[in-house]
């Protein structure tokens, strides 16, 4: 099958997907259809923009609102304020602000913010009144979009593209790209079952209606692209485009057009520089990687890197997509730009030839640009499940779990305290999650996940909230229902998901469907708390041939408890207890291991009581969780072991 008919094919099977995906759950469209006219002189650009917009919604639609993203790189803007004023609190004697942001907008001169401006805006060929609030645009429609409606809306706009600040921009100082285009257009903001989310630009997150884009980038002929999509004019551009390893056409025009096209997406990214290389390769059937970097001469490690960003994808893609569900887009492109990484579409920007980085934001087209939960909302749903995917990606391509450094450094250290509590208390993957929630306990600074993603107190909060406790939430579940069933539950997730913005509850479902439990009250406890976790071992005594173990819930977060009994002849046998509100226990996961379940752990009781069937003179130790991935904030006090003779 050649190219073109691959292409039709692939996007016959997104839009099945995406007609499937209203099924359960209704959900607006809007297909993009935008041309630019780019200056890199000014760094200006004006761009036309025609949005198909169909209400799939029950209800009349009096308003619309568009992201004005540019217009946060400002000074005096709120992302500018309250960056400054996070700064203003001092976690560990340093400022609690993004070392990314801290004032910088502040100090922006004319010719180097952001701005989006709209010049004209009209539904259906009628020209509608707008006004701005900052980075959000209000239109009162003249006529309301009724319900199982589609509208045309045509709007114009002129921006101007800040210096590098976050994200997005221009000139970035440390890598040398010249643009870096997210959050480029003006975006129509989701309305779905909660109504609009027109949420400003203050720091985080992002959410948007899926659909299909076809976008012309008109810029000077010297400048070499990546972005979201496929690059439907590759033949006329050539530079690898076309095939493998081809230059740059020459054209005698002052400036050529990038035709790129991307079908049931959310978003587009793009990115521009004269001196970028590009690698790509076809990497099975379906899909074609890219990476593209800005080029540095004689740096033979520095093209290390990058050459192997792409042998690195290529190597875990099946892993990818064994554990997660299949890669369905024709291509991704790895982009040298940004300020550290970020995700989009088929495309991220990375600042660095990283492979955590790569990793992590590769990952973000399952946890992110497919199943497309509100990040604002649930920002611990899409770094978080990113997070917890990097790590066993991570695992895979280089063989060693997360624990492994720690172990490492203890063996070259033995007498090093620190390295031998790390090692004694942390799991043996998602090891930078546990130790982050920990420091997060300690700290005092904890908020519930269910807060918004730009209203965290402290930036400090929001990171390991989001992104640690939210990789704990998928490791622990392993941990409650078996890491098996886990497995099953985020492939199923994915399988019924996809392309149909999730939230917390829609994965709960899924996860109590999956494993046969009833799991809400984890939810509650570890989403909408900040209780912790606290097991203790409060008594071992022997009683008549028999042994008495009395365990102690001291945190105020219930859980089922694994109880690993080792005897002296090396034996050992894992009790699991049940926590009644679970109506069920895990299967064993251990092949091999003696498992028991006990009678259930009623949430109520401070207490439990297990008696064995052997004299305690038979036993050496006895272990609270010996996985270490129940989040136990103590662990001091869950071994016992017999003294010895």
């Amino acid at each position: 099958m050649n190219l073109k008919n691959n292409f039709l094919l692939l996007v016959l099977v997104l839009c099945f997907d995406f007609l499937t995906a209203q099924t359960n759950r209704w959900q607006q469209q809007a297909n993009y259809t935008m041309s630019i006219d780019m200056d890199v002189q000014t760094n200006r650009f004006t761009g036309k923009q025609r949005i198909e917009y169909f209400n799939n919604s029950p209800d009349k639609l009096n308003r619309l609102f568009y992201h004005l993203y540019f217009n946060a790189f400002q000074p005096g803007s709120s992302m500018d304020v309250r960056s400054r004023e996070l700064g203003k609190t001092l976690i560990n004697n340093r400022p609690d602000w993004d070392t990314r942001v801290k004032d910088r907008i502040s100090k922006l001169t004319d010719d180097e913010i952001g701005y989006q401006k709209i010049k004209s805006l009209k539904v259906n060929g009628i020209a509608q009144p707008f006004q701005y609030h900052e980075t959000i645009l209000e239109v009162n429609l003249r006529r309301a979009i009724l319900p199982k409606s589609k509208v045309i809306i045509d709007l114009e706009f002129e921006a101007q593209v800040p210096l590098q600040i976050r994200r997005s921009g221009r000139d970035n100082p440390s890598t040398g790209v010249r643009y870096s285009m997210s959050q480029w257009y003006p975006k129509l903001c989701e309305y779905d079952y909660e109504g609009w989310h027109p949420t400003p630009y203050v720091a985080r997150e992002f959410y948007g209606i899926w659909g299909n884009f076809d976008v012309s980038i008109n810029i000077d002929k010297n400048y070499k692209l990546g972005g979201t999509g496929v690059l439907v004019n590759a033949q006329e551009i050539g530079w690898g485009y076309d095939r493998p390893g081809t230059a740059l056409k020459d054209i005698n025009r002052a400036k050529r057009i990038w035709h790129f096209v991307g079908k049931n997406i959310h978003d587009f990214v793009w990115a521009a520089d004269p001196d970028y290389n590009h690698l790509s390769k076809k990497v099975n059937d379906r899909t074609t990687l890219h990476v593209i970097y800005k080029y540095k001469p004689d740096n033979a490690a520095y093209e290390k890197g990058w050459q192997e960003v792409l042998t690195a994808a290529e190597k875990v893609l099946p892993f990818i997509e064994k554990h997660f569900g299949a890669y369905p887009y024709p291509q991704y492109s790895f982009i040298h730009g940004g300020d550290g990484g970020m995700e989009y579409p088929m495309a991220t920007l990375i600042h660095t030839s990283s492979l955590g980085t790569a990793f992590h934001e590769w990952m973000h087209s399952w946890y992110q640009m497919m199943l497309a939960t509100n990040e604002s909302e649930y920002p611990w749903m899409d770094e978080g499940f990113t997070s917890y995917a990097e790590d066993l990606v991570t695992k895979f391509y280089y063989g060693k779990s997360s624990l492994q450094p720690l172990r490492d450094s203890l063996a070259k250290h033995p007498n090093n305290e620190t390295y031998k509590k790390l090692v004694n208390t942390l799991p043996e993957d998602h090891t930078g999650a546990y130790n982050g929630y920990y420091r997060l306990v300690q700290s005092g600074l904890e908020e519930p996940l269910t807060t918004h993603a730009d209203h965290y107190n402290t930036n400090f909060a929001y990171s390991i909230a989001s992104y640690s406790k939210g990789e704990m939430f998928l490791e622990q579940l392993g941990y409650i229902v078996g890491a098996a069933v886990r497995d099953k539950i985020l492939l199923e997730y994915y399988k019924q998901w996809r392309f149909k913005h999730p939230n917390a509850n829609d994965f709960m479902v899924i996860a109590q469907q999956v494993s046969g439990l009833q799991l809400d009250w984890y939810k509650e406890y570890w989403v909408n708390t900040t209780k912790t976790i606290d097991y203790a071992i409060d008594s071992v005594l022997s009683d008549a041939g028999k042994t008495n173990i009395v365990l102690k819930r001291m945190g105020e977060m219930p859980m089922p408890v694994d109880l690993q009994v080792t005897y002296k002849d090396g034996s050992t046998v894992m009790h699991n207890i049940p926590l009644n509100l679970m109506f069920g226990a895990k299967k064993n996961e251990n092949n091999g291991e003696k498992f028991i379940v006990d009678e259930e752990w009623r949430w109520t009781h401070p207490e439990y009581k297990l008696t064995l069937d052997m004299d305690l003179s038979n036993i050496k130790k006895i272990e609270i969780d010996p996985s270490k991935r129940m989040a136990d904030v103590n662990r001091s006090n869950n071994i016992w072991e017999a003294p010895a003779p």
